[in-house]
């Protein structure tokens, strides 16, 4: 048990039981489930993605990617989008 302030003044085990009792018969106290418990825990990290992105390793030259690099945040999403772009211009061109 923790040590306590001086002058904390702690229930008996009658008055813990009455309190316990009167707690547990008021409907707005009642226990939690295990499944509210579940529900309500924090959750840490960052959610689960929703994307069907796949992690991959390309090459590409020195200046270009330095280029990419030098646009700023976020530059490897504009060179996935740029990626994709050329594939739907590149489809198209050839129907």
């Amino acid at each position: 048990m923790p040590k306590l302030k001086p002058g904390t003044v702690l229930p008996t085990v009658a008055e813990d039981v009455a309190i316990t009792k009167a707690a547990m018969s008021d409907p707005d106290s009642a226990p939690f489930t295990d499944e509210q418990w579940e529900a309500a825990r924090p959750r840490r990290g960052r959610p689960p993605a929703v994307s069907t992105k796949q992690q991959i390793t390309l090459r590409v030259d020195r200046d270009t990617l330095e280029l990419m690099r030098d646009s700023g945040p976020g530059w490897q999403t504009r060179a996935a989008s740029t990626l994709s772009r050329w594939i739907r211009r590149s489809a198209q061109s050839r129907s």
